[in-house]
């Protein structure tokens, strides 16, 4: 099963695409809620290439790691991966003043598919407000 979660982000589509592909920005961003955090990230965006990042819950209780390798890159409209065995694709789409951000991802079975959607699309919330608040 396909999962979608989207939001739009107010900014200029390069600055989008270069907050979502580097590994500065992508600490800044790249978590659900505020108790959880990224410690480190590393991304080789290039088809073929690696990125991963490591999360982890602010109070050390627990972490993990997410990582995967890029099947397709068009920068700045398209990025694709796997990661095990389950696939994304992240869309980006000038709308008006905006950027429409669209990520889908195979379902995993561990946890519910609200859990799973709420996750990710809490991540991409955090994402969008990052990106506006750069200016």
């Amino acid at each position: 099963m396909k999962i979608v979660v989207e939001t739009r982000v107010h900014a200029p589509l390069p600055k989008v695409w270069h907050a979502y592909t580097t590994p500065a920005d992508i600490l800044r961003w790249n978590a659900a809620s505020d108790d959880w955090h990224t410690t480190a990230a590393s991304v080789d965006l290039r088809e073929g290439g690696q990125f991963s990042s490591r999360m982890e819950a602010r109070d050390g209780s627990m972490g993990f790691d997410f990582a995967g390798t890029y099947t397709r890159v068009v920068p700045p409209r398209l990025l694709a991966y796997a990661f095990g065995d389950r696939q994304a694709t992240v869309e980006f789409a000038q709308v008006d003043d905006a950027v429409n951000v669209r990520v889908e991802f195979d379902a995993e079975s561990t946890h519910s598919i609200e859990q799973q959607r709420g996750g990710w699309q809490a991540i991409l919330e955090r994402f969008a407000r990052h990106v506006e608040a750069l200016g």
